[in-house]
């Protein structure tokens, strides 16, 4: 395994993080355990979680994942083994069953704070990440801004940190993160860091892989100036850029269990996907690999968030820490990329 430190803090992670949306629905937490046991045995160290997971998203389910990686920490006591990431969630009806009033407003953030250290048999989570923002803004696969003049928010970027550090202090969250943030959010929550000296985001989870590159467009230059990493999360595209849906959706996977993550699908990024193939096969070496390395050598990427529903499916994405592309295949990357740029935003 490869290691890193999150960005301004002394905290070492694996180059390889363990995603685990998938514990409470698609696999069990016998099969959340093992994952985690296989994880470790490679030198992974770190997991993400979030509060609305499992995923999609459902009252009944709702925290079943952190309760998943609770149980684990109890029965083998590694607490000081792992570093744990976790996210609140932000306004969307889509999570309006976690509670009355989402935001991130000091009481929703107790609230939220809480429940996931109980969940998860901890007292302090190492990376708290905000799941998404609360203003409107372009994210979830969408490409462009569109400003809404009746919106209702106004900016509380300071207050938010403020929230946040008063559990920083308690040491119930060690450092904090954003997700699903555009350039003008991290600049703006990095402003008010400076100025008022809170906490300073020390990651960015937002989707990035061979389908999407978007941060790059804005982001990227603020991960290097701003010495803020990048915690890509998708970098399979939800399994498409394994190859395995090249010839139609395959049956009792995530894309076909649940038809609204089609996100990757569209005729473009199917082109694409064919694309990589290619570079892929010529190079014999497994679509998975190919799409993994690339987010593996990112120089602005802190650690790339991985996940499986099956053994299998793991210890190839595990392995993927181990290949190195060559420039001569970063090249043929790029061609295609400058060719069909961003197909799945």
């Amino acid at each position: 395994m490869k290691y890193t430190k999150l960005p301004n803090t002394d905290i070492k992670v694996s180059k390889i993080c363990l995603g685990s949306m998938t514990w409470g629905q698609q696999n069990t937490e016998a099969e959340g355990h093992k994952q985690i046991d296989y994880a470790l045995d490679q030198g992974v160290n770190f997991v993400d979680t979030a509060e609305m997971y499992s995923v999609p998203a459902r009252p009944e389910t709702q925290g079943s994942t952190e309760s998943v990686i609770g149980t684990w920490l109890k029965k083998t006591g590694r607490r000081d083994e792992v570093v744990i990431a976790s996210k609140v969630a932000g306004p969307s009806d889509m999570v309006s069953h976690i509670r009355p009033e989402l935001g991130f407003h000091k009481e929703a953030i107790q609230d939220a704070l809480e429940k996931s250290l109980q969940r998860l048999q901890t007292d302090y989570i190492d990376l708290y990440q905000l799941h998404w923002p609360e203003r409107n803004a372009n994210f979830f696969g969408q490409l462009g801004y569109e400003h809404q003049e009746n919106e209702e928010w106004e900016d509380n970027f300071r207050e938010v940190l403020e929230n946040l550090n008063a559990f920083v202090k308690e040491g119930k969250i060690r450092q904090i993160g954003l997700s699903n943030e555009t350039p003008y959010g991290l600049m703006r929550f990095l402003e008010e860091s400076r100025r008022s000296d809170l906490p300073k985001p020390v990651t960015v989870q937002n989707p990035y892989n061979l389908l999407n590159r978007k941060d790059e467009i804005g982001l990227t230059e603020i991960y290097h100036r701003e010495n803020v990493g990048l915690f890509p999360y998708s970098p399979l595209g939800m399994g498409t850029l394994s190859g395995k849906h090249l010839d139609g959706i395959k049956e009792n996977t995530r894309l076909s269990l649940f038809p609204q993550y089609k996100r990757y699908s569209n005729e473009e990024a199917v082109r694409a996907t064919r694309a990589y193939k290619e570079i892929a096969d010529k190079y014999d070496m497994s679509l998975t690999h190919l799409a993994l390395a690339f987010v593996n050598q990112q120089p602005f990427v802190t650690s790339n968030i991985i996940g499986a529903t099956s053994m299998g499916q793991l210890k190839e994405n595990i392995a993927s820490i181990d290949v190195v592309l060559s420039e001569e295949i970063l090249e043929e990357i790029d061609k295609i990329h400058t060719a069909i740029p961003n197909p799945a935003p």
